[in-house]
């Protein structure tokens, strides 16, 4: 269940008008979405209210997951324990699925293939639309070496972060390339994000661990186990700027968002606009993002992110997601327009030229984003699995709310512990602050309870006989 927006009633989120055929009908009425959880609601609630068809997909393990009754139509995929791929990660099957049910276009969420050039092709050689940017956009800004080497070749002036993004992935040379940029050092995939095949690496003892660890992650997260390296910026701060391409030349952007606040290099907290930034710094990013997106021609809602050193007021270019992001709620609720709207408008072949809502984007208060993850607090949050006994979410004005369980679902350790986001906005960032923590008091989401910690047993104690009391003197008498 998703609550459309914590905007006042008076300031609902603009919906772009969808493009129409020669019919008078919208040109893309079936929307296949390649994807599961929160993200599959997000996109199926855009679709309700403009009135096209929703067809989700799902397998064994989270059936009985949101998504999977309230979109239009629903289609199983087999078992991810029973099958030799992943099903959200198997792109025949994902198109012929499409194909198969008559979709118009295939919206990819995040995660999975939603960055896989392979995928975006293979949909739109099945005659689909994909909803995203091209196959080439993707094969430059969605890989992280491409990226760079990309940017260098063209933008030289967007500042890039000192790394190692070359095509070699044998052991040594990484080692000899972090040697070179200096520790610490980050070891990133090249491909996918969301914190997913990421190590800080101190020493150079470290790296071969860090490196089988992060391939791993990257192979089973995004079918890519290729990693690069960057210098790690210590305390830096995670800055990212919303933009949206039509493909045509024209890119727009909708604010930044402060995405510093992480745990194992997951973002956790978000908020806009980002309270410390300078106007010129945030001119010079927004700018940088523009200029990057425009540079590819991109199509689609994309991320361009930086690392930004603040003691010296510097900006790093990081990398592209290619895609919607977890967080977009935020930049919804300070623009005032929904994202997956403009994503359809776009892949439908919309121009943003003739959208009056960005003309220019104006933003307003502040929003901030929080994420509940089924994890385990006193085993350095882990993920969890299980059963939802209890979900119970804040229901007030200023409080938005995007999930996939409700009381009685599976948690399941196949998929993103990710269970919801509670999303508020206010005029202010202090009155934001303020309805998060009321929105949070008032939230609660009850798992597997927690077993008590046994007591360790003591030893049984050798048996000694009982001491005899030495007789002493009658005790007096009292009358």
């Amino acid at each position: 269940m998703a609550v459309d927006s914590a905007l006042p009633s008076s300031r609902p989120l603009f919906l772009a008008e969808q493009p129409v055929g020669p019919d008078g009908r919208p040109v893309l009425r079936r929307i296949f979405i390649a994807n599961r959880g929160e993200i599959a609601c997000r996109v199926i609630a855009t679709c309700r209210k403009l009135g096209l068809t929703s067809i989700a997909v799902y397998v064994d393990e989270d059936s009985s997951s949101l998504h999977v009754r309230q979109a239009d139509e629903s289609i199983r995929l087999g078992g991810i324990t029973q099958a030799a791929t992943n099903p959200f990660l198997d792109a025949e099957l994902l198109v012929a699925t499409a194909v198969g049910c008559g979709a118009h276009a295939v919206h990819p969420g995040y995660g999975y293939l939603s960055e896989d050039a392979d995928f975006a092709r293979a949909v739109r050689a099945a005659g689909l639309v994909f909803v995203g940017p091209n196959a080439a956009a993707l094969s430059t800004l969605g890989n992280k070496r491409a990226a760079k080497a990309y940017l260098s070749a063209h933008a030289p002036d967007v500042p890039l972060i000192p790394g190692f993004a070359g095509d070699s992935q044998h052991a040594a040379d990484l080692e000899a390339a972090a040697a070179a940029i200096g520790y610490p050092v980050m070891l990133k995939a090249a491909a996918g994000g969301g914190g997913k095949g990421m190590r800080v690496v101190r020493a150079a003892g470290e790296l071969g661990e860090a490196l089988e660890r992060a391939r791993s992650e990257a192979g089973r997260s995004f079918g890519s186990a290729d990693c690069i390296l960057e210098k790690f910026v210590e305390a830096a701060k995670h800055v990212e700027l919303q933009v949206v391409g039509d493909g045509g030349g024209v890119v727009v952007c909708l604010g930044e968002r402060d995405c510093s606040v992480q745990r194992r290099h997951q973002k956790v907290v978000e908020e806009t606009p980002c309270a410390w930034l300078s106007e010129e710094l945030r001119t010079a990013m927004a700018a940088a993002a523009v200029r990057v997106a425009a540079l590819i021609g991109y199509e689609g809602a994309g991320t361009v992110e930086f690392v930004v050193d603040v003691a010296a007021a510097r900006f790093y270019f990081l990398e592209v997601n290619a895609r919607l992001q977890v967080e977009h709620p935020i930049t919804e609720e300070a623009t005032g327009v929904d994202l997956v709207a403009l994503q359809l408008f776009v892949a439908a072949g919309g121009r943003l030229a003739n959208v009056a809502a960005l003309q220019p984007v104006v933003t307003k208060g502040h929003a901030i984003e929080c994420r509940l993850c089924a994890e385990d607090p006193h085993r350095d949050f882990l993920p969890e699995r299980g059963t939802v006994r209890l979900w119970n979410p804040a229901r007030a004005a200023d409080t938005r709310f995007e999930t996939a369980v409700e009381t009685g679902a599976d948690v399941s350790i196949h998929f993103d512990p990710l269970l919801a986001k509670l999303v508020v906005w206010a005029p202010t960032r202090a009155r934001a602050i303020a309805a998060m923590t009321r929105a949070l008091a008032h939230t609660a989401c009850v798992g597997r309870l927690p077993q008590p910690t046994p007591r360790p047993r003591q030893p049984p104690r050798p048996h000694r006989p009982p001491r005899r009391r030495r007789a002493g003197p009658p005790a007096p008498l009292r009358h």
